[in-house]
């Protein structure tokens, strides 16, 4: 799986939580990160974590990484003893979701669980108990664990009660007698993620051209973009599940067909919904909600479900088929995880010392620089060969002006920050050219006076550190 905190998704967690335990940093462009954090209690949770025991950041994070990664295969553990009999089958369920933890889901740009502490991994945990707590007829349980994940993730967690309510109801049919029944239905349809909804008045009011552009460079948010394989990544496990319910029914196995039929309805309703929403036609605002996230939790069931099936009826207890699903299913996703991260550390653990030369240049940063400072960078940084998307707001601690990576993805939530980022990427374009003149200008147009450039730089620059790649220099 590795591990890589402050790249993708945690630039803006892990921010978030250094601004909550040092409210100095970060002077400048805040709202890039607070603002779409509003609605969650992870970042405060993890700032009391850190300041009640004392552990430094770093190490609380990787602490309840590892703890989700645990409490997730527990969960699974759970679910797939409810659903097998066989001990093979039980574990290699298990076995399958550890290896594919980092799976890509369809064309979603999620996975089952991220490289680094993401708010989405213990409300992934939280939502696994819940479909446990289900299973075992006692839905009541299930309720404070879909809070909290709510609390956690508010999409993820809608979407987990989503499933929890269709699975509820499908369990409480018995023999299937009114899985057709109209008020059935209609409860089930009543169960769709509203709660992600609630929040967002701004879905509904008209979308200013910077907003559209930002959600144009996010082709996933609008499953009419999709590829037909992405398609495929969203169609072929509905249909899987169908067919998983037909085979358990026919062997008696009444938990498992249900669980299936479960996944299967929730599955087409949200497609039905999320194609209805993100129609030619919709309000473009309503993309924001990404629909199609609903295939989330899905994905772990195809893990956990399919891997029991290869334990029944492939794996067995023949040690040696073990050893080779465990080296091909884990190999085969170290190597891509380490194609998505070909510059980094597979581990970049708090005690190890970076190769990395951006790594490197944000280290100095955070260690030499005023805390007040105000940065400028390469817009699209986190896309540079070698630099793995790591955030540098997360990592070198200081503000920056927007980027046209991470930032986009802030402006399609939020839309309210379309016209600054809008304002702040212009203001940057050309950023291979730019000469003196154009960081003077930056400075005196938003306040810049630190850069970070290509080694060599532009004349002119007052540069304190470099390596073979970079430069940190301040603006005269």
């Amino acid at each position: 799986m590795g591990y890589h905190p402050g790249a993708e998704d945690d630039g803006i967690y892990l921010t978030a939580i250094k601004a909550d335990l040092n409210p100095a940093l970060y002077p400048r462009n805040a709202a890039f990160f607070q603002l779409q954090m509003r609605l969650s209690a992870f970042d405060p949770a993890m700032a009391s974590l850190t300041r009640s025991t004392g552990i430094p950041l770093a190490w609380a994070e990787l602490a309840v990484q590892a703890i989700s990664i645990f409490l997730t295969l527990w969960a699974g553990w759970s679910i797939v003893s409810q659903l097998f009999d066989e001990a093979a089958a039980r574990w290699a369920g298990v076995a399958m979701l550890a290896a594919m933890l980092t799976l890509p889901v369809a064309g979603t740009a999620l996975c089952i669980m991220d490289q680094y502490l993401h708010a989405r991994n213990p409300a992934t945990a939280l939502i696994l108990f819940a479909v446990a707590r289900i299973l075992a007829g006692k839905p009541w349980q299930a309720l404070p664990l879909l809070s909290l994940a709510c609390l956690l993730h508010p999409l993820m967690g809608a979407f987990g009660i989503s499933f929890g309510c269709v699975l509820a109801l499908t369990l409480s049919e018995p023999m299937y007698a009114r899985l057709r029944s109209l008020r059935s239905r209609r409860v089930a349809r009543g169960a769709a993620p509203v709660l992600a909804i609630v929040p967002f008045g701004w879905l509904f009011n008209p979308p200013s051209p910077a907003w559209i552009e930002a959600l144009h460079s996010r082709y996933w948010f609008n499953v009419y973009r999709w590829a037909w394989y992405e398609w495929l990544g969203a169609i072929a496990p509905l249909a899987l599940f169908r067919l998983v319910a037909r085979i358990a029914r026919k062997r008696g196995e009444t938990r498992l067909a249900r669980f299936a039929t479960a996944i299967f309805r929730y599955g087409i309703f949200q497609q039905a919904v999320a194609m209805a929403i993100l129609a030619p036609g919709m309000p473009l605002t309503l993309g924001a909600l990404q629909p199609m996230r609903y295939l989330h939790p899905i994905y772990i069931f195809v893990a956990l479900v399919g891997g029991a099936y290869l334990g029944r009826y492939a794996l067995k207890a023949r040690l040696w088929r073990w050893a080779i699903f465990l080296l091909a299913a884990n190999g085969g996703m170290c190597l891509a995880q380490r194609h998505l991260f070909p510059a980094s550390e597979h581990l970049e653990l708090p005690f190890t010392a970076t190769v990395n030369p951006w790594l490197q240049a944000f280290d100095w940063i955070k260690r030499n620089t005023p805390q007040d400072a105000y940065f400028a960078l390469d817009p699209q940084y986190m896309a540079a060969p070698g630099e793995d998307y790591h955030s540098f707001r997360a990592l070198a601690e200081r503000s920056q002006l927007a980027d046209a990576v991470k930032d986009t993805a802030v402006v399609v939530v939020i839309p309210e920050l379309a016209p600054a980022w809008k304002k702040q990427i212009e203001a940057q374009a050309g950023w291979t050219r730019f000469q003196l003149a154009d960081f003077q200008r930056l400075k005196a147009e938003f306040g810049v006076d630190w850069v970070l450039v290509a080694y060599p730089q532009p004349a002119g620059l007052l540069c304190q550190w470099h390596n073979n790649l970079l430069s940190v220099c301040r603006v005269p």
